[in-house]
Parts: C-alpha cells; structure tokens; sequence
C-alpha cells in the first residue's frame, strides 16, 4: 500500500494511511477466520481418524460364536477384529473396508498437513502501522490452544514429537526440514500459488474417492453421495 499509485486520491490527506488501518482490520479479522476454519478442518480429520478406527467387529459370546458385533473392545483377547473373514455384506470382509477407509483417510490426513504449512505462512504475515510486516510462526509452534492434543488423535504429531509431522505431496515422502521464508512480506505471485494450492486440494485424489464411494455403495447397496 505505501508504494501503491493512488492516482488523483494521493491529494487527499491521510487517505494512504486511513487505507492501510482499514487493510489492518481486515487482515486481522480474515486471519481469524482462516484459524478457525484450520481448527475445524483438524477436529473434522479428528472424527474421521476415530471412525475408521472403530470398524472393527468382534466375535460376540464364546470364540466358536457364529454372532459378531461392531465394538471398539474385544471380548476375547486374540480376537483380531475382522469378523472371522466373513463377508460383511456380499462379498468384501471388515478388513477390506477398513483398508479402504484408512485409504481415504490417509488423503486427508495429507492434505490437513499441508494445509497447515500454509497457514503458518499466512498467519506469519501482519500489516502494521502501515508497512508489511513479518512475525514468523515456526512450524513447530502450536497455532491454537490444543491443536498438538487435536494433531495426536490424527497421528500428525505424538507425545516422542515436539511439532507435528512434515507436509508432503501426494505420492512423495515427507519433507526433511521446511525452509523458511525470509523475513519480509510474500510477493503476490507467491501468494497467489499459496492460494491456488489451498484450493486445488492436490493431496486428495477425487477420481479414488469416486472409485471407493462406488465400491462400497455396490457392495452395500447404500448410496453414498
């Protein structure tokens, strides 16, 4: 904003200032926003990590039982929770879903992390006093009051480790160390790609969803979507 032309609005007085306070204010209230939309998005991944850790069906009564239930305890020790192998619906065993569960799941957990690396970015920046300014936020700092308990639940961060684990791209290894940026504000180009990758959801594979949501739903004849 102060290297912005104004063209025949630069006469009128305090009017670059009066701009970069209102920018100010709308940054502020957009930063808060784009937490609180994180905070949802991790206690959503949350819920799903727990789901699909529940699919388990153990035998019910003696271990020769022909019964079976959906529990997350077992009733015998050596109970693996699959069922026996037995089809659930058709064809497919408990063992199958689950893997196809943990399969989107995983693309998810993917995304939720590399989605987290932008929001570092983003929040790092704050407009004050009417110059670009950068408070860096290291990746190992906790972004709100309880996301490294929220992280645990999903296994992006456990008790041995001090931050969450390193983003990735889908089909890639994790990152060995995030480099960070300087200590100035981001270009716009930069920006914009932050933003196109936000959007453009490249860790979660829509054609494999599809391809899954159709599996089960012809297994289960339940329509999904």
């Amino acid at each position: 904003m102060p290297a912005m032309e104004l063209g025949v609005l630069k006469d009128m007085p305090g009017i670059r200032q009066k701009a970069c306070d209102k920018l100010a204010r709308k940054q502020e209230t957009y930063r808060k926003l784009l937490l609180s939309s994180y905070n949802d998005m991790v206690l959503a991944v949350a819920e799903l990590v727990k789901s699909a850790r529940s699919m388990r069906c153990f035998l019910k009564g003696p271990i020769a039982s022909p019964l079976a239930q959906f529990s997350d305890i077992p009733e015998h020790e050596n109970d693996p929770g699959d069922g026996g192998g037995i089809p659930v619906f058709s064809s497919f065993s408990i063992t199958y879903f689950e893997n196809l569960a943990h399969e989107l799941v995983k693309m998810f957990l993917s995304e939720l992390s590399l989605k987290r690396f932008l929001v570092v970015e983003l929040l790092s920046i704050k407009h004050e006093e009417g110059k670009g300014q950068f408070d860096r936020l290291k990746w190992s700092d906790e972004l709100y009051s309880g996301e490294f308990q929220d992280l645990t639940i999903s296994g992006l961060c456990s008790e041995k480790n001090v931050e969450p684990l390193l983003p990735s791209l889908r089909g890639q290894q994790p990152c060995a160390s995030l480099t960070t940026q300087v200590d100035h504000p981001l270009s716009s180009d930069v920006l914009q790609v932050y933003l196109t990758t936000w959007l453009a959801d490249v860790n979660i594979d829509t054609n494999r969803i599809n391809d899954i949501f159709t599996i089960v739903e012809e297994e289960t004849q339940v329509k999904l979507s």
